[in-house]
């Protein structure tokens, strides 16, 4: 076997794509397939899948066998991609078989006989409002409401609720579980090849306590619901209770109707399930008043540094240099090391890393590739982006690190590649196991747990290294002014330019850029709603890197003009502030929006949004710290200096 010889960055470079195909043979799903429509024809059967049970009140998504629902004779999970899994995704087959535009009438699924663990988790079940997901053609199922606000206007919720409680006798509730199903199928048939398209997947739960004669087999005919006589269930006045030995026996209905929608528009219902009225005013009018608060700070900033500049280079006698004040006083300490410049330079890597994740995903998010139809592409996408954006950081990191005199690259390409990943990946590790000990099927399996270490070892890191080798070998950035060898001493400054409150308000307009769409980002994911504009928040997106940047570059000019030189930490923590806000929004939609009661959900939503919140603080913190950084190169450039 030869053996492979060249350079060190090139041998790595290697190994990590053999560690990345190699994962992408052993784990299937790492791409991120295509739907292409499936032509059925009249009798062909339809599969439907069983997905997780969800609720807005835990958080904590269960199998949908957790409970004593009709099993097939062998239960076949479906492949699942990585972002499935972490998603608490559990996509399974189901005794529902249905036969193409052939409607059945209560079709008896099987007989189930409650214990008392079965009719104890059916009741804890039904009291958190869990919902079951089924999936037919890739299509979700949804149950149609009328909005009562609203005449002739049909909502869609992702889901039926396994039962429903309520009728006090006495003291005691009652528990109802819905055992009959009745299904529509909508269908878009093409004329010429007689062929149909599934459209679209409704469901009308009931709870219905089923009678018959005689013992039971399969064959036996429900006196509540018999196909022969023609009698459906239309009504729940004799509902199914939940209690220790009791008999419940699941049926359902199957209707085909013909529909006028396109496949290729099949998902426009799903998509509209939260709310037709996404209030595009309020929206539209955050962006111009962010865009026009934008605009005017950066006329300030160019006419006022214009009149600066044109000054200074207009200086001519010695006496009128002594008197010079401002920014260009401290130009012999502006550009000196700042305190632990080694952690700047990892999270200002970092932070290019987290940036170069979040754009190309945008992209592709934009371009169709991260539909909602592709469950778990979106969180697929966002970290493979990370493992192949090491490159990145490794680069930015190290390139930092010469400019700012380092000569350890190693040492910083290695805390570069485990700093920020090992703080979240511990976070999602104790938050996992309080998921796993929750007996949850969101809990992620140890198989997944070690794939993600070795995309993290096996690619992230090689490639982490190779960036730092090709950052530390381009020549260092040449400073516009030479720096003093003994330091100015910075004055006492404003109450206003103290470092905690600049930096505070700093955070706001950033975060006043995006919190009208954070709320709907927050509703997508806490509230099991799908997101899909995400051409409007590429455009917040923009919005939000130039905000950073320029509230950034103005907060650092009124430091530079205060003589206070320490502007390296500040530059990264005032962008980065918008975080503080963020979490703080997270805690007021959490108490405001969402129903959560259970400590074990409290604990989780917290600690996700935490993690979220920090991976939004090294991003912004980064956009401020590059643009500051670009910033006072530009001007102390840009004057003569004696």
């Amino acid at each position: 076997m030869a053996v492979l010889k060249g350079p060190i960055e090139i041998r790595i470079l290697i190994f990590a794509c053999v560690m990345f195909f190699s994962l992408n043979v052993h784990i299937h799903g790492f791409y991120l397939p295509g739907v292409a429509p499936q032509d059925f024809q009249i009798g062909d059967a339809l599969m439907v899948k069983v997905n997780k049970l969800t609720s807005t009140k835990t958080q904590l998504p269960y199998s949908y066998y957790s409970l004593p629902y009709c099993r097939p004779e062998k239960i076949v999970d479906s492949a699942e991609n990585l972002g499935e899994v972490l998603r608490g995704d559990r996509i399974e087959n189901s005794p529902f078989v249905f036969k193409m535009r052939e409607s059945q009438m209560c079709a008896a699924v099987c007989r189930v006989k409650l214990d008392k663990k079965s009719a104890k988790a059916l009741k804890e079940k039904i009291a958190d409002e869990y919902r079951v997901n089924m999936i037919l053609d890739n299509l979700p199922l949804v149950v149609p409401v009328q909005r009562p606000d609203q005449d002739n206007v049909v909502v869609y919720q992702h889901g039926f609720h396994v039962g429903l409680k309520g009728i006090f006798v006495g003291k005691e509730e009652k528990y109802f579980i819905h055992n009959h199903l009745t299904f529509t199928v909508r269908f878009h048939r093409d004329i010429q090849t007689d062929s149909s398209r599934i459209v679209g997947f409704e469901v009308k739960p009931f709870s219905v306590k089923h009678e018959y004669e005689g013992q039971w087999n399969e064959k036996t005919r429900l006196s509540t619901c018999d196909p022969h006589t023609k009698r459906a269930v239309t009504n729940s006045e004799s509902p199914q209770e939940v209690e220790e030995g009791n008999e419940i026996i699941f049926t359902y209905d199957v209707d085909f109707q013909e529909s006028e929608v396109k496949w290729a528009s099949r998902w426009d219902t799903y998509l509209l399930m939260a709310d037709d009225q996404i209030h595009w005013f309020s929206i539209v009018n955050s962006m111009m008043i962010v865009l026009f608060l934008s605009g005017m700070v950066a006329m300030i900033m160019l006419r006022t540094l214009y009149r600066d500049i044109s000054n200074y280079n207009q200086l001519e006698t010695h006496e009128e240099v002594l008197e010079e004040t401002g920014w260009k006083l401290v130009h012999g300490d502006v550009f000196r090391p700042p305190e632990n410049p080694d952690l700047l330079c990892v999270y200002a890597g970092t932070g290019v890393q987290c940036f170069g994740m979040i754009l190309v995903t945008m992209i592709f998010a934009c371009l169709g590739f991260l539909s909602p139809s592709n469950r778990g592409g979106l969180m697929t996408a966002m970290l493979l982006l990370w493992v192949f954006m090491g490159l990145l950081a490794g680069y930015a990191s190290s390139r930092l690190h010469k400019t700012l005199r380092g000569t350890e690259w190693k040492k910083i390409a290695l805390q570069t590649a485990f700093m920020f990943p090992a703080t979240v990946f511990v976070a999602f590790f104790v938050l996992n196991a309080i998921i796993w000990g929750q007996k949850s099927s969101g809990a992620v399996p140890f198989g997944t747990m070690f794939a993600l270490v070795v995309l993290w070892f096996g690619i992230s890191v090689p490639l982490v290294f190779i960036g730092g080798y090709i950052g530390f070998r381009r020549p260092a950035l040449e400073e516009p002014v030479k720096t003093n060898k003994i330091p100015r001493q910075v004055p006492v400054q404003a109450w206003y330019m103290n470092p905690v409150f600049s930096v505070l308000i700093g955070g706001i307009l950033p975060f006043g850029a995006v919190f009208i769409e954070l709320f709907f980002i927050l509703t997508s994911i806490w509230l099991h709603q799908f997101y899909y504009i995400f051409g409007f928040l590429f455009i917040v997106f923009i919005i939000l890197i130039i905000t950073c940047a320029e509230i950034t570059v103005v907060l650092c000019y009124f430091q530079l003009c205060s003589e206070d030189y320490q502007w390296w930490w500040r530059s990264y923590l005032t962008s980065g502030s918008s975080a503080v806000y963020l979490f703080l929004y997270a805690a007021f939609y959490f108490y405001t929006k969402l129903e959560i009661t259970k400590l074990v959900s409290g604990i989780l939503y917290f600690g996700y949004m935490l993690i979220v919140s920090y991976v939004f603080f090294v991003f912004t913190g980064a956009i401020g710290f590059y643009a500051c950084f670009w910033f006072t190169r530009l001007i102390y450039s840009s004057v003569k200096i004696d």
